[in-house]
C-alpha cells in the first residue's frame, strides 16, 4: 500500500493567471451587485440590518483585491487582459440597483412605444385638439376664499412660468358658477389652489370646455425668490419648453397630456426655459430650470421656482361632473410598495 502510494506521480497544484483570479472575483462581485432571489417559503431572515453591513464590507473587500489584481497585470505589461477586466468591473459597478421604480409591479396598461390603438384613442380625446396647434390655450388661476400670503405667493408664480395665466379673486362663487364664467369668457382651464393651515395643499385643474378635472394633493412648495435667491428673474415673456417624464401607463399618459395642455405648444428657446413634469412613484415633480451654455458640451442649469410635488387624488370625466374614471383609495389600491399607477 505505501509503495504505492510512494509510486503515483506528484500532481503539481494548477495555478491561476492573474486575469482568471480577477474574472473569478468579478463573478463573486456581480453575485453581490444581483443576488438571486429568496424563495418565498425561505424563512426570513433575522438581523437584517446587521447582514447588509456584512455584505457592504464583503464587496468593498472584494473590489480591494480586484483593484490590486489590476496593478498587478499593468506591471507585468498584459493590457489586453488588463482593459477586459477594467471594462467588466465598469460595468458591474454602474448596474441599476434594486429600487422600488426598477422592481415595480407590471401594469396592464403600460403603454409600449408606438402603441397604434393608444394613438387613436389620444387623436379623438379631450387635448387632441390644443396638440394639433388649432388653439392657444388660456388659463384661469384662482383660489379658495380669503388665501393667505403663501397661497397668493404661489399663484403669482404660476402665473409667471404659464404663458396666458391670469389670476383672478374667487369671490365665494362656487366652482360651477366659476366653471360657467370661464367658458363664457374663453378660457381652456382653469386651476383652483386650496389651502390648508395658511399653505396650498391642493390643486383642482379643469380643462375646458368638457373636461377631463383632475385633483392633485400639494405638498412641499417653494416660492421662486426661496429657490433661486441670486438667479431669480421674475417675470418674463418667453414661453418656456416642457418635459413630460416617466408617465408609463394610459392614466399616466391623460394626467401628462392635461398636464402638458396648459403651456403653450409653441416654447420660445431664446429664453432658454424649461419646465419639467417628473413622475416617481406616482409623485410628480415639478421643477422650473434656465440653461446656459458653457460650449458644445457642458450646459448649466439654474433652478428658477417655484417647486412642488403632486399626488393624483381623482379624475373625472366631465367638467366638475359626470363620471369617475379613476379615484384613489388607498387601503384598497395600496396593497403593495412596488405598485404604482402612473
Amino acid at each position: 500500500m505505501a509503495k504505492d502510494i510512494l509510486s503515483r506521480p506528484v500532481q503539481a497544484p494548477v495555478m491561476k493567471s492573474i486575469a482568471e483570479l480577477a474574472r473569478e472575483k468579478l463573478r463573486k462581485l456581480e453575485q453581490m451587485v444581483h443576488p438571486a432571489k429568496p424563495d418565498p417559503g425561505s424563512k426570513k431572515i433575522k438581523n437584517g440590518q446587521v447582514l447588509k453591513r456584512k455584505q457592504s464590507k464583503a464587496k468593498r473587500l472584494l473590489i480591494g483585491q480586484i483593484r490590486r489584481l489590476r496593478k498587478r497585470l499593468k506591471r507585468k505589461g498584459k493590457f489586453d487582459e488588463l482593459r477586459e477586466i477594467m471594462e467588466e468591473e465598469k460595468r458591474l459597478t454602474k448596474l441599476e440597483p434594486r429600487t422600488l421604480e426598477s422592481t415595480r409591479e407590471a401594469d396592464e396598461t403600460t403603454v409600449q412605444e408606438n402603441d397604434e390603438e393608444v394613438e387613436q384613442e389620444e387623436a379623438l380625446d379631450a387635448f387632441a385638439d390644443y396638440y394639433n396647434k388649432l388653439y392657444e390655450p388660456r388659463i384661469l388661476v384662482t383660489s379658495s376664499d380669503n388665501p393667505h400670503k403663501a397661497t397668493v405667493s404661489f399663484i403669482r408664480d404660476l402665473c409667471r412660468i404659464i404663458p396666458n395665466a391670469e389670476a383672478k379673486w374667487r369671490n365665494r362663487a362656487s366652482i360651477k358658477k366659476t366653471v360657467k364664467n370661464a367658458k363664457a369668457n374663453g378660457f381652456t382651464d382653469l386651476i383652483f389652489i386650496n389651502e390648508d393651515k395658511r399653505m396650498p395643499n391642493g390643486l383642482l385643474l379643469i380643462h375646458l370646455p368638457e373636461g377631463p378635472t383632475a385633483l392633485f394633493r400639494v405638498s412641499n412648495t417653494r416660492v421662486g425668490k426661496s429657490v433661486a435667491k441670486k438667479h431669480y428673474i421674475g417675470d418674463t415673456d418667453h414661453r418656456p419648453e416642457v418635459i413630460l417624464n416617466n408617465f408609463t401607463t394610459r392614466l399616466g399618459r391623460v394626467v401628462g397630456r392635461m398636464l402638458g395642455a396648459i403651456f403653450h405648444y409653441d416654447p420660445e428657446f431664446k429664453g432658454r426655459r424649461v419646465c419639467t413634469f417628473h413622475n416617481q412613484r406616482d409623485y410628480i415633480f415639478f421643477r422650473h430650470h434656465r440653461y446656459e451654455f458653457r460650449n458644445q458640451q457642458k450646459v448649466n442649469l439654474k433652478e428658477m421656482g417655484p417647486r412642488f410635488t403632486l399626488r393624483l387624488q381623482w379624475l373625472q370625466q366631465g367638467a366638475f361632473e359626470g363620471d369617475f374614471e379613476w379615484n384613489l383609495k388607498r387601503h384598497d389600491m395600496e396593497t403593495s410598495r412596488r405598485r404604482f399607477f402612473l
